[in-house]
């Protein structure tokens, strides 16, 4: 029965998403979209004259600012790093340089971030400069009728030696036009770049201009290609969460151009993220485009302009200060931004997908748990952290499965008396139906009253599933045994014996990673043996016979899950057979063929 309520709790839940998808989200996406072009017409209409608009025909975009470079000749990244003059930087998360041609931040490196959890591999490369093979790119500058300025072939100067969060980094430069720009780049021992431009028209005649900052993309990335993962494009415009997948943004002839004070907009991965944060009260022109590069390569641009035209007469200089976010996406970090720079909605650059009223407090959880664990000397450990989120689960939920389960054990008791039904009424179904209702009814049993505890179980399944999938915080986080990273699959092989025989099957003789089931599969589809076996069997011996089929099911569905999820079901199924097990004892229901003693309860 327990069964035949998951598969109506999954019917039910694919029902109400489908449900929010077209009685919600869908009208929900059309009006954004006439808010976007509502907010394009604004915009075209309140420019001042001489301002340009992201994605107007014949005015300047950022996209038209240095692309020298792009289409050069390709070389190991190492080369095209040692090809400009830098200045390193350097923090307790960062390392990499900034290019002094023209003053881009496209060389970081994550360091507290590996490719694989062997400590001796590689650390996570974030950003990288044209000419490597996947150039990655934050660009800042100045942009007017007389020209663009702190961009590419900016000859930018320096007496600074390094940039570390003690030590900023300074840069000027002269143009020919008089100007005298310079810019301060600060980071702090995390992720967060600050560019302070400034601007002094040393010049004859008045200029005009709007700071400008640009974020590039060379090749579309490998991504998972998995619907409940947005990686691309993102931004907060106005309060609004927009995402805009690659292939989509590929599809547009022209930017995806909006009008915003306040938010910020970059590229997500789904660890990594970098993102260009204006002036929060600054009203500025963002825009999200795609073209074809002369050498045939995907470039992706994310940038925005500012809607204010200073006019500096000779002798008159403007500063400005934007943000530039390289990092990781990790909860409590990009919390703190959120609260202490004001950065509207920052964490939900972490995909919490549609759960995310229980995704992102279940995360929440998890962290403070596990930072428990820690600080009482044991290692901070997040497959802990999991048992015990189980535990308060299951007692949150206790007064719904106790009814739950008291239901069943009745269910299971009636099964005698339901037999002889079938047996008397098996030739008209509707007679034995009848007489079926009647007995429950007399005897105070709801047949679907399991199917509640199940259904409100569902949603916290695919929160947490979401969570092991998309939060750093799981990424290569060790349990206990052969378990070194909760976020991927069990990593054992039933083939080897779970590892005990030292051999690896040669490539041709390679068997489907669905097929090798790892050791917390097995043990989740036992427990879940188990648990049937508790529960009353349906009457039809074709659905009994599926139903016994169902933890063989359901243990190679799980084989590629994470494993922490495999280990929360599991766990998740003890707790429930003990507290079935103790409920049926209680009322002296037969378990396993016998009969078990005490004093029968309601």
């Amino acid at each position: 029965m327990d069964q035949k309520n998951l598969f109506l709790a999954i019917a039910v839940s694919l029902a109400i998403l489908l449900g929010w998808q077209f009685f919600i989200d869908g009208p929900r996406r059309e009006k954004l979209l006439a808010e976007q072009q509502r907010q394009e017409q604004l915009a075209q209409r309140a420019a001042p004259a001489g301002q340009a608009v992201p994605g107007a025909a014949g005015v300047f975009r950022p996209s038209t600012i240095g692309t020298a470079g792009v289409d050069g000749e390709i070389q190991p990244r190492s080369e095209a790093i040692t090809a400009s003059r830098r200045i390193p930087l350097q923090s307790a998360s960062l390392s990499g340089s900034i290019n002094l041609d023209n003053g881009r931040i496209d060389d970081v490196t994550l360091r507290q971030y590996r490719e694989s959890v062997d400590p001796n591999s590689d650390n996570i490369t974030l950003l990288s400069p044209t000419g490597s093979p996947d150039p990655y790119f934050a660009e800042f500058g100045w942009n007017g009728p007389q020209g663009t300025f702190g961009g590419n072939n900016t000859n930018w100067q320096t007496t600074s030696q390094t940039l570390t969060p003690n030590t900023p980094l300074v840069l000027t430069a002269q143009t020919d036009q008089g100007l005298t720009l310079r810019r301060t780049y600060t980071i702090d021992d995390k992720y967060m770049f600050t560019v302070v431009d400034s601007v002094e028209n040393n010049g004859d005649a008045p200029v005009t201009l709007s700071a400008f900052a640009r974020l590039v993309r060379i090749n579309t990335p490998d991504t998972l290609g998995f619907f409940i993962l947005h990686e691309g494009p993102i931004g907060v415009l106005d309060g609004t969460l927009r995402e805009i997948d690659y292939d989509d943004l590929e599809d547009e002839p022209e930017p995806t151009s909006f009008a915003t004070t306040g938010g910020w907009f970059g590229i997500t991965d789904k660890y990594w993220l970098a993102v260009l944060i204006p002036d929060q009260a600054v009203p500025v022109n963002s825009s999200f485009s795609y073209r074809k590069t002369a050498r045939e390569a995907d470039l992706y641009q994310i940038d925005f302009l500012e809607q204010n035209v200073h006019s500096l007469p000779p002798g008159a200089s403007v500063e400005v200060t934007s943000r530039f976010f390289a990092g990781a996406k990790v909860f409590d970090t990009l919390i703190q931004y959120r609260d202490e720079q004001n950065i509207p909605r920052f964490e939900m650059s972490m995909d919490f997908g549609w759960f995310f009223f229980i995704t992102k407090p279940l995360l929440q959880v998890l962290i403070a748990l596990a930072e428990q664990i820690g600080s009482v000397g044991i290692a901070a450990n997040f497959g802990i952290a999991i048992l015990v989120v189980t535990v308060i689960l299951k007692l949150f939920f206790f007064p719904l499965a106790n009814k739950s389960y008291k239901s069943m054990s009745k269910m299971k008791a009636l099964q005698p008396k339901m037999a002889e039904i079938k047996e008397k009424f098996g030739d008209d179904k509707a007679k034995m139906q009848k007489e079926l209702m009647g007995m429950y009814k007399r005897e105070k049993v709801n047949p679907v009253s399991g199917c509640l505890p199940m259904l409100l179980q569902i949603p916290v399944f695919f929160a947490l599933y979401k969570v092991l999938f998309i939060s750093i915080e799981m990424r290569q986080s060790p349990f206990f045994g052969w378990v070194t990273d909760l976020s991927e699959r069990d990593p054992t092989n039933i083939f080897d014996l779970f590892g005990l025989i030292p051999w690896d099957l040669p490539d041709f003789l390679a068997i489907p990673s669905i097929v090798a089931l790892g050791a917390w599969p097995l043990f989740m589809g036992i427990s879940m043996f188990l648990q049937m076996k508790l529960n009353p069997a349906p009457a039809d011996p074709i659905q009994a016979r599926m139903f016994m089929l169902m933890p063989l099911m359901f243990m190679f569905f799980l084989a590629n899950f994470p494993v922490g999820l495999v280990i929360y079901w599991t766990w998740n199924n003890i707790l429930s057979m003990t507290q079935q097990y103790i409920i049926m004892r209680r009322m002296g229901v037969a378990i396993g063929g016998g009969k078990i003693g005490g004093a029968k309860t309601t």
